[in-house]
């Protein structure tokens, strides 16, 4: 019996292993449906029965292979063409069932003529669910052991090693941290966990809180409040401004913009006028900051008050807008003194990118509400002022908070003299919070009153304060020596006692006058504020007042002894100040524009002649 040109024996079959002929129930082709089933009874028997030749069957006959043995259902064990059993779809049945196979014939030769990227393609999956496998296994027994974490900005990730990378991995995405679980907890709180994480990204410099120092959140927080309280002052005063330059009564657009533009031209000219003022800015930052808060809360009052005074729009609108760009330019550079502390790991750059950001979110929130407290005051002036004064209020509380907050570490000639005071009093340099405390935000005495409920606390003796505070009294930086010496004398005495220093001091009527050399650094004028500390301490606890310049220049006199103490102990403060936390390579000051130069040739022959 054959069959499609093969000879078939069926004399070991008792039954077939199919039935030949379809069930009653089965579908069978009608001409009326049309329909086929998808393998016909008949088919099917005909591929369980199909044999093929060669070397490719080993059921029947001769087996195949390499050294493979001989007869009836005994096939080779050798070698022989192997990737052709391991592709033997007459063996592998089940994969004849699927629907994409109906023409088998067409599908085995296609599978024949690309065996080499079928075994490519199975060697790569197993090879790849392998080293899956293996990883697991690796990270089971791992997990075990000690656990890795990386630190982040202060917050914690946990990794597993991935062996297949060789490197260390998170063990969660950021989706299946958000997805609730047993041991995550809540949706919603982790849902409030990964906003929280996205706002310290946004606004807050990169390694929070190490790479910042401790005094930026609670000033960065301050300022926050307070800049939404400017911002609504700010809208508050532009309506003012359009209903007083007469947009809300249909006044010709032309005039209004006309107006417009010689308020703020007018205005201009202040900020090109302060610039000539910025080193006065580093000094006492403090104090100019608060000042320019003071004069932009002057400027938004003013402009409130245009639509009560119409005629007098371009001078007032001009006064104010002067105002506002000098406390713009105030604030400007005092910005970047605060920012310049705060980078604790020198990341000036990010801290003042995150500063930005958290401004423009001040803005956004105050714009909102301005805009809705601007709807309910509308063309009232009263009410507006009422609303500007309350809003006002808290604008400056919390700029007294924010500053406040703000621990400066570089050395003006206040702070600098407070720790060199209770350095010789006690022997121990204060702390950078103990010294900003301390310092006045204005130098008016009246000004500086602390608030009622800011907590009394004498952390710096009295003496070291009063000291302070005479000396930068009576300091004269950058004096000239024709007003300090006035005979020959004196100056050579001068001139042969500071050869080797970079500047010259003495006193004069009262005042403690420093002469700065042309090569003086500003840590040549930070060592002559000790030397002033030094002769200030004399003065007061020793009685040791000065005389004239020539004794005191002289083996015993007031300054010799004063300068061989200096020169001893400057170097131990510098080194304590920088371990409590001061800047000590420069000192922040405003001295005069006076210097000199000296030839000491010229001067040996005119002490000789």
């Amino acid at each position: 019996m054959s069959y499609a040109g093969h000879p078939l024996s069926l004399s070991r079959l008792t039954s077939p292993p199919f039935p030949l002929l379809p069930p009653p129930t089965t579908a069978v082709f009608s001409a009326a449906t049309g329909y086929t089933p998808l393998f016909s009874p008949v088919k099917f028997h005909r591929l369980s029965l199909l044999r093929s030749s060669g070397s490719r069957d080993n059921y029947i006959g001769n087996g195949g292979g390499g050294a493979g043995g001989n007869g009836k259902n005994n096939g080779g064990s050798g070698g022989g063409d192997w990737w052709s059993n391991f592709f033997n779809f007459d063996k592998r049945r089940s994969l004849l069932l699927l629907p994409i196979f109906r023409n088998e014939d067409t599908f085995i030769n296609s599978v024949l003529s690309c065996k080499p990227l079928l075994l490519f393609l199975v060697s790569a999956s197993s090879s790849i669910t392998c080293c899956l496998l293996l990883a697991s296994f690796v990270q089971a027994k791992s997990n075990n052991g000690e656990i890795v974490y990386e630190i982040r900005g202060g917050k914690r990730f946990e990794l597993v090693p991935d062996y297949s990378k060789d490197e260390f991995v998170l063990t969660k995405t950021m989706w299946s941290r958000l997805l609730p679980d047993s041991k995550s907890g809540s949706f919603v709180s982790n849902l409030w966990m990964q906003c929280k994480e996205l706002t310290t990204t946004l606004l807050l410099p990169e390694g929070f809180p190490e790479s910042v120092t401790s005094d930026y959140l609670e000033y960065a927080l301050w300022r926050g409040v307070q800049g939404v309280a400017a911002q609504i002052s700010g809208v508050l005063a532009t309506q003012a401004l359009l209903y007083a330059v007469g947009l809300g009564k249909g006044a010709i657009p032309t005039a209004a913009a006309v107006n417009w533009v010689l308020k703020d031209g007018i205005g201009y000219l202040s900020k090109i006028l302060l610039s000539n003022y910025g080193r006065h800015f580093d000094v006492n930052p403090k104090s100019w900051r608060l000042f320019a808060d003071l004069l932009e809360n002057a400027a938004y009052g003013l402009e409130i008050l245009t639509p009560a005074f119409p005629h007098l729009f371009v001078p007032i609108g001009a006064v104010a807008g002067a105002g506002r760009s000098a406390a713009s330019l105030i604030q400007a550079a005092t910005r970047s003194c605060f920012y310049a502390g705060f980078a604790a790991q020198r990341n000036f750059a990010e801290v003042i990118a995150k500063g930005e950001a958290q401004g423009m979110v001040s803005k956004a929130i105050g714009i909102m509400l301005g805009i809705a407290l601007a709807n309910c005051t509308r063309s009232s002036t009263s009410l507006a002022l009422a609303s500007f004064g309350v809003v006002t209020w808290i604008h400056m509380f919390c700029n007294l908070k924010s500053y406040h907050s703000i621990q400066l570490r570089t050395l003006n000639p206040y702070r600098a003299s407070l720790v060199f005071s209770e350095y010789l009093l006690s022997g121990l340099v204060p702390s950078v919070k103990e010294v900003n405390d301390e310092e006045p935000l204005f130098p008016a005495a009246i000004l500086n009153l602390k608030a009622a409920y800011e907590t009394q606390t004498e952390v710096l003796s009295v003496h070291a304060k009063q000291a302070a505070a005479g000396i930068v009294g009576r300091l004269q930086l950058g004096s000239k020596l024709s007003d300090v010496a006035t005979s020959r004398e004196d100056v050579l005495a001068l001139f042969e006692l500071y050869k080797n220093e970079g500047y010259i001091l003495t006193e004069h009527e009262g005042r403690f006058c420093i002469v700065l050399k042309e090569s003086s650094s500003p840590q040549d004028m930070l060592k002559s504020l000790f030397h002033v500390n030094y002769l200030y301490w004399l003065e007061t606890n020793a009685g040791i007042k000065s005389s004239n310049v020539a004794n005191d220049c002289r083996p015993g006199g007031r300054l010799q002894m004063s300068l061989e103490y200096v020169e001893r102990e400057f170097n131990h403060v510098k080194t304590d100040g920088e371990v409590a936390g001061w800047v000590t390579d420069s000192l922040i000051a405003r001295p005069l524009p006076n210097r000199i130069r000296l030839d000491y040739t010229a001067v040996a022959s005119v002490a000789e002649g």
